[in-house]
């Protein structure tokens, strides 16, 4: 659809060119545009638009969703090795900037390296790998399996960022010392928890991982989960002394558990002032929804205030900037009450700031997870669906085990 450039209704609304802050040098660098894509002419077309806005062009491989799959795109190339070939050397060979691609595995390790090195030939020069199959997803999302990614890594030369299993921030560091990967992204957790980065260092030792190695904690019996409190304490990759190490002894002191996740209302107040601030168009939904995730825990306890929010109707932002000021309004005012309300369930919490934050995170019976206090961002993960029957068929048996072992 962004190959058409006389639709410039939804090409804007897309990235927003003439605003000028997509892309602008100075506040909205580096910046990777992700296509999704089954015509690689079209692709060109699209991704030469936006060449002279971004630093690189990415392409969506990871997509599990229905939409996906009507329109044929995301994971559901999946199989299609030519076309997925030929899509990523055309930008690779006729743009100036580099072409990345986002992926998910497939049951085995061997067919999954055996895709990434395919990758790699196509041009892609970083790979991202998201840990689950394609059928992983919803009520099914399941766990990501970090020995994959593991195995994707050693077996490729470009820098590889690794994806899944990202719930608070000690697992970006467990994620990189368990893969050896140069990165790590982080999409649904990131949207729950904006802060999921906040206090850790710009860089971080994460040297290739050699074939064979055994530094890793994870077994194909034990397969990589989020962090527990005993998990996090052996992470090696950054040393004790620095502050946002699980074992430094300011690590849990109120200042760094605020680092890490701040009072949610607060954010959600100072997501909406940026919305508002910049020339460039959020559709309210989209605002809606952010709303949704930020406040996720205290809405769960005030489920009048999650209503109004659910009911509340907000017109897309005014042409005039004269009335940017007023909207979304009602927004702030649900805010607002919602923040009141969790200034005073803290205070009540911690005594009026005698009880240190620390005392207040609980460990979860059924995953091990820390629940923390419901006026802070926290990151929000599904039940583990329940393993599944094995099949008598070889291949999808073999595809049943892995799913489980996710």
């Amino acid at each position: 659809m962004f190959v058409d450039a006389t639709n410039k209704t939804f090409r804007n609304a897309n990235f927003d060119i003439p605003s000028g802050e997509e892309g602008d040098l100075s506040t909205d660098r580096p910046l990777v545009v992700q296509f999704c894509a089954n015509n690689a002419e079209q692709l060109l077309t699209s991704a030469k638009a936006l060449e002279p806005y971004c630093d690189a062009v990415d392409l969506n491989l990871g997509c599990p969703q229905d939409i996906a799959k009507k329109g044929h795109y995301g994971s559901f190339l999946q199989d299609e090795w030519d076309l997925i070939y030929t899509l990523i050397n055309t930008l690779h060979k006729n743009l100036s900037i580099p072409v990345t691609a986002k992926f998910r595995v497939f049951p085995t390790i061997e067919k999954t390296v055996e895709y990434a090195q395919m990758l790699e030939r196509a041009g892609a020069q970083i790979l991202t790998c998201h840990g689950r199959l394609r059928e992983q997803r919803g009520q099914n999302t399941g766990v990501a399996d970090w020995q994959k990614i593991r195995a994707v890594k050693q077996s490729v030369s470009v820098p590889v960022f690794a994806n899944g299993n990202i719930l608070f921030q000690s697992d970006v560091l467990r994620c990189l010392e368990e893969t050896g990967c140069d990165a790590v992204m982080s999409a649904e957790g990131n949207l729950y928890n904006v802060a999921l980065f906040n206090g850790l260092p710009e860089t971080l030792p994460t040297p290739f991982v050699a074939p064979g190695s055994t530094t890793s904690t994870s077994t194909p019996d034990s397969p990589s989960t989020p962090s527990t409190k005993a998990s996090s304490s052996s992470i090696s990759i950054i040393p004790p002394t620095h502050h946002s190490h699980p074992s430094h002894s300011s690590y849990h002191s109120n200042d760094s558990i605020l680092t890490r996740h701040p009072r949610s209302a607060d954010v959600a107040l100072e997501y909406i002032d940026i919305v508002k601030s910049l020339k460039t168009r959020t559709v309210v939904s989209a605002i809606k929804g952010h709303l949704f995730k930020i406040l996720l825990p205290a809405l769960t306890k005030e489920v009048d205030l999650r209503e109004r929010l659910g009911r509340a109707k907000v017109g897309e932002r005014p042409k005039n900037e004269e009335g940017w000021g007023a909207w979304l309004g009602e927004y702030v005012e649900i805010v607002e009450e919602l923040k009141g309300r969790m200034v005073d369930a803290e205070r009540e919490a911690t005594k009026d700031g005698t009880i240190p934050l620390q005392d207040l995170i609980t460990i979860d019976p059924n995953t091990g997870f820390e629940v923390i206090p419901c006026w802070l961002l926290q990151p929000y993960w599904r039940k583990t669906p329940p393993p599944q029957p094995q099949s008598k068929n070889k291949d999808q048996g073999e595809a049943l085990k892995e799913g489980e072992k996710e």
